[in-house]
């Protein structure tokens, strides 16, 4: 017996039920996309020559057509930044768990992560943000939200800093300043390749002194 429209409602199946849901998914990856299209930009041109057409034909899109996603470019920008946050994160939870019983691993797989183009974008928000105060208000908080969940997951998954936040707090600025310091210098030639495995052997020291004792060591 053919079912009516009625029928179709009463049972959950509703007429055009999973369009909204394939709408979603379309909006979504259009979304992806222009994220993706702004890191690409910002690594090739800079923050200063990244603008919404230059990302709309970088993208395949037309501009009206990527307004539709982003009503401007701070809101592309604010995207993108949380993005790159995320990233961040899905990254190093993936690195700490295929290194959970070698610490010092971290430090390398950090590293790698910041060889990569997104570093690279980021840093260009970071720096523009400087003189640029509608840039520094979506950045900063945002900052600080990454700061906080990416300490919150680090004590996660290394447990032992429970107990020593201060030295937590030291490791994880040590760790960053330093590594993102080196990514820098060597993008502006500022440091000579040679010293990045030394600079790294000398970090992982550091990250060793600073670890908590197991109680096993403890013992």
């Amino acid at each position: 017996m053919k079912r009516t429209s009625a029928d179709r409602s009463r049972t959950g199946l509703q007429v055009g039920a999973d369009e909204p849901t394939m709408q979603a998914l379309k909006s979504a990856q259009t979304r992806a996309r222009l994220i993706d299209a702004t890191i690409r930009v910002l690594v090739r041109s800079g923050y200063a020559r990244t603008t919404t057409p230059q990302v709309a034909i970088e993208a395949g899109l037309s501009r009206g057509a990527m307004l539709h996603h982003f009503d401007n470019g701070i809101s592309l920008i604010k995207a993108t930044i949380t993005h790159l946050h995320e990233r961040r994160l899905r990254a190093f939870r993936r690195a700490a768990e295929r290194s959970a019983l070698d610490h010092n691993a971290m430090v390398r797989t950090y590293w790698r992560q910041i060889q990569k183009p997104a570093f690279i974008a980021f840093h260009e928000l970071a720096v523009a943000a400087r003189t640029n105060a509608e840039l520094a208000a979506v950045l900063m908080p945002l900052q600080v939200e990454f700061r906080e969940r990416f300490n919150q997951l680090a004590v996660q998954l290394y447990p032992e800093w429970q107990a020593s936040p201060q030295r937590f707090a030291l490791a994880m600025a040590v760790s960053q300043a330093t590594m993102e310091g080196m990514a820098v210098n060597l993008l502006t030639g500022a440091m000579d390749a040679a010293l990045v495995e030394p600079l790294l052997d000398s970090l992982e020291e550091q990250m060793h002194a600073l670890r908590p004792a197991s109680e096993g060591q403890a013992a």
